[in-house]
């Protein structure tokens, strides 16, 4: 027996405290018996009704995908563009990205159908770190690293403390490759950042997020996570609020 909000949140129907307030709006039936009750415990053959619309439980998916260029973080696209699920194939659970990349970035992303691990990782409050490397034109001294790192300030909103450092620099072509650790995800917050200190970025990769990497996948490639993975993610994310909570 699991509890009803956890049980919706693994059908992909929102995040748990989404599905939590669901219950308390009335909006939820089991077995034709509206449930207002957050503590409801449902069994494998209870019927779920979401405003009338039955749930398909699904089993919780986990996926960790290397994202192609030219690729929309998303499961559809009006202009009929590439997308990540496209890439996801044997996967019968409706997956979808937790948060996403530019359409011109690489690298990883992770998709799933669990609406309260999605929450847990995207929300800011939890600060798990992303790891991007980027190919800058000309080349940043440590003033400017040192800029990126005290923040920078987007749309009246200063980002939060980073860290970034030179990986290598070419002094002919007047580039070089930074890599910069985050834990937000803005609308194209690395590559404005790097824009705000002068250096516009030519490529860009996400190499990390948290403890995972791309480990031997190809672009387009994917995998499942483990279950020791989601359980390391998800204490991760959540240790960093328990510490500045001390």
């Amino acid at each position: 027996m699991e509890r009803l909000q956890k049980v919706m949140a693994h059908a992909g129907i929102d995040s748990r405290r989404k599905c939590e307030q669901m219950i308390l709006d009335g909006v939820v039936t089991v077995n034709g018996q509206t449930i207002t009750e957050l503590g409801y415990k449902v069994g494998p053959s209870d019927q779920i009704e979401v405003r009338g619309v039955p749930i398909y439980k699904e089993q919780p998916r986990y996926i960790l995908l290397y994202k192609p260029r030219q690729v929309i973080s998303a499961v559809k696209d009006d202009k009929d563009r590439a997308v990540v699920t496209d890439y996801i194939q044997g996967i019968e659970e409706r997956i979808y990205p937790i948060g996403r990349l530019d359409y011109d970035t690489t690298g990883l992303i992770l998709l799933t159908n669990d609406g309260e691990f999605a929450n847990l990782l995207m929300h800011p409050k939890y600060k798990v770190d992303k790891v991007y490397v980027a190919k800058l034109e000309g080349i940043p001294d440590i003033k400017a690293l040192r800029r990126l790192e005290r923040g920078i300030v987007l749309d009246d909103k200063k980002t939060s403390a980073a860290r970034a450092r030179l990986l290598s620099s070419n002094v002919d072509n007047q580039t070089a490759v930074v890599e910069l650790t985050i834990h937000e995800g803005w609308n194209h917050q690395v590559k404005r950042m790097f824009e705000a200190i002068g250096y516009p970025v030519m490529k860009l990769k996400r190499e990390r997020y948290g403890f995972l990497d791309l480990g031997r996948l190809q672009v387009g490639e994917w995998r499942e996570l483990t279950a020791f993975e989601v359980n390391k993610l998800t204490q991760e994310a959540k240790s960093q609020v328990k510490s500045e909570n001390n």
